[in-house]
């Protein structure tokens, strides 16, 4: 199997929303599919789908290719822009890579045009730019979160004991699934360090129109503001046993305090 694909545990709470899709090209690789070709199986198969769904349903407009269809030279986000195909290697990270392409197809599609924009305008260099920045900080370690205002509103404070302990019930009805590739491939190996991105989902949004809406809320004046709040994911309530002890939520190295001004 490609390369950590085995590993992966399909009943941890972080990966309810990819399992079904997940699982399928999980077993495909493990039977000598590429990841690229477990993939496109699985595209070919939504499409057939989305054909017969009304309305019809949002479906992923590339194909997965080798690492080596990528020029030398050329930037992976332009590559994907012109080529409409994204290279894929047989690893953790391009695997949950193109399994955000499946479930996201239009937040991924506008992501990668953001991107392919800041090159033309600026180039490829060691700086990417406050836009291109925050596309990457978003594409690999975005969560999105759905949850009440005085959840919100504490985890802005950093007030972790509020937003964990005091107001632990909120979480029973929040909406959490994790956006970026290299956060879940963190938690394929958890450890309780692992920290996300959240960005906020409005009330009322039903899970299904998500990716619709992302697609739009992704534009590049909010994302160079970069309205993320850095959060220790393990510690969402119900994503790992130990913080079911209000003293997980008193490690200061982990659970940071804000900065005095």
């Amino acid at each position: 199997m490609a390369s950590g694909l085995s590993r992966i545990d399909w009943s941890a709470p972080w990966l309810a929303p990819w399992r079904t899709i997940g699982e399928r090209m999980a077993q495909q690789v493990a039977q000598g599919y590429s990841v690229a070709e477990a993939c496109n199986v699985e595209l070919a198969a939504w499409h057939q789908l989305a054909q017969q769904a009304s309305p019809a349903k949002s479906v992923c407009h590339v194909q997965f290719v080798s690492q080596d269809n990528l020029p030398e030279g050329m930037a992976y986000e332009q590559f994907i822009f012109e080529q409409h195909a994204v290279p894929t290697r047989d690893g953790l990270h391009d695997f949950f890579n193109a399994l955000c392409w499946l479930h996201f197809p239009l937040a991924k599609r506008q992501l990668n045009q953001l991107q392919a924009a800041a090159i033309q305008s600026q180039g490829v260099g060691a700086v990417r730019g406050p836009v291109r920045d925050a596309v990457t900080v978003f594409d690999e370690n975005a969560c999105l979160l759905q949850v009440d205002d005085v959840a919100w509103d504490a985890l802005k404070r950093r007030d972790w004991q509020a937003a964990f302990v005091t107001h632990r019930d909120l979480w029973g009805s929040a909406q959490v699934q994790i956006f970026g590739h290299a956060a879940l491939e963190k938690l394929v190996n958890p450890y309780k360090a692992i920290t996300v991105h959240m960005w906020r989902v409005p009330h009322g949004l039903a899970v299904s129109e998500w990716d619709a809406w992302l697609s739009e809320d992704l534009n590049a004046a909010k994302l160079a503001c970069k309205p993320f709040l850095p959060t220790p994911v393990l510690g969402l309530p119900g994503w790992w046993p130990e913080n079911i002890d209000p003293d997980f939520y008193q490690d200061a190295h982990v659970f940071r305090t804000p900065r005095a001004v």
